[in-house]
């Protein structure tokens, strides 16, 4: 059995696990699922409803974390972490940076920069205060030389090359300025849009978009 990633391409933490997948040269499937049901195609295989998760011959993996720790140890080739238990340590440590303490603050604001709701002056205001300590917190800990991590492409690219546009997107988009101005992401992201699997995601992100943007549309 082929591994097949399941989920659907206009998700950040899918594209995260695929850039891993294709950088590290592993044959696999893709299979769109949506969230937002409770059918067992998807909670049967994620019990939490969310995607991405891995169908292996094992059996199924749910969050993003644990599926690139699993793609790590069972696909040893071309590894996207550190041999060294330190550095390893470092590139783990700047992906709960920036999924925890960065995309997950920042999400409170994609209803309104990207689905056409409102968000509240107050949450704004929380979500400013808390995403200004959390980039200087992180800013701390990247390098951008030119990778994020340091001088060779990590997992932590694998998640830096999707979070940080959207929490610059978002934070513009809603707050009216660039919270991580200060941090070199817009050459980070230039710098990666030179890779040619990079190139596939964006192409493969906007059919989905574009796919997902007609289904919300005929709900209505």
């Amino acid at each position: 059995m082929t591994l097949k990633l399941c989920g659907f391409a206009a998700s950040n933490y899918y594209n995260k696990i695929k850039f891993q997948l294709l950088e590290k040269g592993v044959d696999f499937e893709e299979e769109l699922v949506w969230t937002g049901n409770t059918h067992p195609k998807l909670v049967d295989r994620s019990p939490m409803g969310k995607v991405p998760f891995l169908e292996t011959p094992q059996g199924c993996i749910s969050e993003s974390m644990a599926c690139a720790e699993y793609i790590e140890q069972q696909y040893p080739a071309h590894a996207l972490l550190p041999s060294d238990a330190y550095e390893a340590g470092k590139v783990r440590e700047i992906i709960v940076y920036l999924e925890l303490h960065i995309e997950l603050v920042v999400r409170e604001l994609y209803s309104q920069a990207f689905f056409g709701g409102e968000v509240s002056d107050a949450t704004k205001e929380k979500v400013r205060k808390q995403l200004t300590k959390n980039i200087a917190a992180f800013s701390k800990l990247a390098k951008f030389s030119p990778y994020v991590a340091g001088d060779h492409f990590t997992l932590a690219d694998c998640a830096a090359a999707f979070h940080l546009p959207l929490a610059v997107l978002a934070s513009k988009l809603v707050l009216g300025e660039d919270l991580l101005a200060g941090l070199p992401v817009k050459t980070y992201t230039q710098h990666l849009s030179e890779n040619p699997h990079m190139k596939k995601i964006q192409a493969d992100r906007k059919v989905n978009s574009e796919m997902m943007m007609a289904l919300r549309s005929g709900s209505k």
